[in-house]
């Protein structure tokens, strides 16, 4: 996609401070960091979302991610991380070509995740269940 921020960046178009590149992937610090050493990392495929990438992007992916994530702690000293993704609007994704957050975490940091669980009523659980196993 010729006007999607990441495209622009993963192509050189906009300068960004890059950690990792590959054949598939671009990783560089966010910006708009939730802490220092925040990292994003983007296939060089436009996709919008985490399903819409191939299987063999799919399949590097986590790998990269965990190794930049021990190298995000290494180097601030934080001793934990969150990986996190967004997939459409209502989930919270802002630019809509896929990326993986890595995070690096502290004890108050101030960010919170907040989640409000709900409940199952009678028999929801195992229909729902039926449902996603058919769908695989």
């Amino acid at each position: 996609m010729g006007d999607c921020i990441f495209c622009r960046i993963v192509r050189g178009e906009i300068p960004s401070a890059r950690v990792y590149e590959d054949d598939l992937f671009v990783a560089f610090l966010d910006i708009r960091p939730v802490n220092r050493g925040h990292v994003l990392i983007v296939p060089r495929v436009h996709a919008e979302r985490v399903t819409d990438l191939p299987e063999d992007v799919l399949a590097r992916e986590l790998p990269l991610a965990a190794r930049i994530a021990r190298a995000v702690v290494a180097a601030t000293g934080c001793p934990d991380f969150n990986l996190f993704n967004t997939n459409g609007a209502p989930s919270g994704q802002e630019v809509f070509h896929h990326h993986l957050h890595v995070i690096p975490r502290r004890v108050g940091d101030g960010l919170r995740m907040s989640i409000a669980p709900e409940s199952y009523g009678e028999g929801e659980a195992a229909a729902l269940a039926g449902g996603i196993r058919k769908g695989l």
